[in-house]
C-alpha cells in the first residue's frame, strides 16, 4: 500500500465516518442527556461492535452474507427490529424540568445515577444492529490493499486510521450534543428532543427493513 493510497483511504473514510447515522446520533444522544463522560461509554460500546464486525468481515463473513442472502436479511431485520426499539424507547422517555426544579428548590442529587455500562452495551447494539458494516469492509477495505504486499500488516494500518477518523467524529457530534443540553433542562424541550431522536431512529430502522443488498 502507498503513501497516496492510504490518503486516498484517509479522504474516503473522513467523508463516510462523516455522513450521520444511527452510531453518530446516539453519541450525540447521550452527550445531550448525560454529558461527554457518558458519551465517550456510548463510544467505545459503538467502536467495541464495529471493530469486531470489520475483523469478522476480514475472516470472510462478508463473502458469506453474500453468498447466503437470507442470513443478511434476517440479520438486517433483527438489526432494524432492535433501532425500532430503540426509537420508540426515546420517544416514550420520561422528561424531567430542571428549569422548574431550581425554581422551586429541588435537588438535582435526586436524580438517578446513569448506568455507564447500560450505555455501552446499548452503543455496542446500535452499531452491531446493522450487518451491512461487515459487507461495507468486505467491499471498501480490499480497494486501498496491495495483494502483493503483507495484507494482515496493511488491514491493520487501515483499520487503525478508520478508528481514529471514526472516533473524532464520534467526539464531534457528542460536543454538539452537549451544547444542546442547555435547551434540555425544559421538560417540552426534551420531550421534543427526544420524539425527533426516537424518530430518526424509527426512520433509520425503516431505511435499514426495506433496504436491500
Amino acid at each position: 500500500m502507498t503513501l497516496s493510497t492510504w490518503w486516498l483511504f484517509i479522504l474516503m473514510t473522513f467523508v463516510v465516518s462523516a455522513t450521520p447515522g444511527p452510531n453518530m446520533l446516539y453519541v450525540m444522544s447521550i452527550s445531550a442527556r448525560h454529558g461527554i463522560r457518558a458519551a465517550v461509554m456510548a463510544m467505545l460500546g459503538c467502536m467495541t461492535a464495529l471493530l469486531a464486525m470489520m475483523s469478522i468481515s476480514a475472516a470472510g463473513l462478508g463473502a458469506l452474507l453474500h453468498t447466503f442472502p437470507t442470513v443478511f436479511d434476517a440479520l438486517r431485520l433483527a438489526g432494524a427490529a432492535y433501532l425500532a426499539y430503540l426509537g420508540v424507547k426515546c420517544w416514550r422517555a420520561p422528561v424531567h424540568d430542571e428549569v422548574a426544579d431550581a425554581a422551586g428548590g429541588a435537588s438535582r442529587a435526586a436524580a438517578p445515577a446513569v448506568q455507564t455500562s447500560a450505555i455501552y452495551r446499548q452503543g455496542f447494539l446500535v452499531a452491531a444492529s446493522n450487518p451491512k458494516a461487515i459487507l461495507f469492509a468486505a467491499a471498501f477495505f480490499p480497494q486501498f490493499i496491495n495483494p502483493g504486499e503483507p495484507q494482515l500488516v496493511q488491514f491493520a494500518i487501515l483499520l487503525t486510521t478508520f478508528s481514529v477518523i471514526e472516533v473524532a467524529w464520534y467526539f464531534v457530534y457528542a460536543v454538539s450534543g452537549k451544547r444542546l443540553s442547555v435547551y434540555l433542562q425544559r421538560a417540552s424541550v426534551m420531550r421534543l428532543f427526544n420524539r425527533l431522536t426516537g424518530g430518526v431512529f424509527i426512520g433509520f430502522a425503516a431505511l435499514m427493513a426495506t433496504a436491500r443488498e
